[in-house]
């Protein structure tokens, strides 16, 4: 029984090593082991939190982050191990960060849609050696931009396709209404108060009243509301209003219809959604000197 004993006790520990990853147990002989102790002890306040919320550790698992603590930590200054490791920590975080928010910013929502891992891994491995690439630094820098823009648009385009359309048919329709003039954008507009003082530059500093609305009546912005006029530079805003400003003599109140194109076509902007058309009614209180 005695020798049974011995057996089972041997296998247990082994089996409690393992289940430990082998973390050494403390030994606090001196003020310096105690400090040591300490210190670890000290730093792991919200770890596990900041594991499960910033490294997307699941904590279900912790013997294998403490598994790969314990062989980085151990590692020392072997440069292969470091090598390693350090691929092994910007790998994870391609995986966790960069595909994620990629694929975040070019499909929102929609997780049946992603980049290439395979393709994204295959030009950062011919980056960092520093051969074999289809394509230089500089090159897949401007790729990456370009395609970037096209890509968001695209998917844009087709999630906001219909109210883009209708946007479209209203301007159509404002252009065909009594009393409307165009400007040379596209920005049409019909006088409301035919003002008599002077014309802004782009560079003027200006002071309006103003409401914006969507062409379902959604108002989403009104210095009427807010019960005082605002100020800032004719070229500070968008293209419609820049357009607009420069062409209203002080004292002016006109409504102006402005295209997508001349707003914030394809960007979203708190409740303006994508290639809206925005309407608004701009008074012009006066030029600041």
């Amino acid at each position: 029984m005695k020798k049974i004993s011995i057996i089972a006790a041997v296998v247990l520990a082994a089996i409690m090593a393992s289940c430990g990853n082998g973390t050494p147990k403390a030994n606090l002989k001196t003020d310096v082991d105690t400090l040591s102790y300490a210190f670890g002890m000290s730093q792991t306040q919200g770890l596990k939190d900041y594991l499960a919320q910033r490294e997307g550790v699941d904590t279900t698992f912790m013997n294998e982050f403490v598994k790969g603590l314990n062989d980085g930590a151990n590692a020392g200054d072997d440069k292969k191990k470091s090598a390693y490791f350090a691929g092994l920590r910007i790998g994870q975080m391609i995986s966790q960060q960069w595909v994620k928010g990629i694929n975040y910013e070019l499909f929102g929502e929609d997780s049946t849609q992603t980049i290439s891992l395979n393709n994204l891994l295959a030009g950062f491995v011919a980056g960092t050696l520093g051969k074999g690439g289809l394509m230089s630094v500089d090159e897949a820098t401007s790729t990456r931009e370009n395609l970037m823009q096209s890509i968001k648009a695209a998917q844009t385009e087709k999630k906001y396709g219909e109210w883009k359309a209708e946007c479209e048919e209203f301007m159509k329709k404002i252009a065909k209404k009594d009393g409307i003039k165009k400007l040379d954008k596209g920005v049409y507009y019909e006088v409301l108060t035919e003002g008599t003082g002077d014309i802004p530059a782009d560079s003027s500093r200006v002071k309006v009243n103003y409401e914006g609305k969507l062409i379902n009546d959604t108002i989403f912005d009104s210095s009427y509301q807010r019960g005082e006029p605002t100020t800032f530079r004719c070229n500070q805003v968008i293209a419609g209003w820049t357009e607009a400003l420069t062409h209203m003599p002080v004292g002016s109140t006109w409504m102006v219809y402005i295209p997508q194109d001349q707003a914030y076509a394809e960007r979203e902007a708190g409740k303006i959604k994508p290639f809206s058309c925005l309407i608004f009614k701009i008074e012009l209180v006066g030029i600041e000197k």
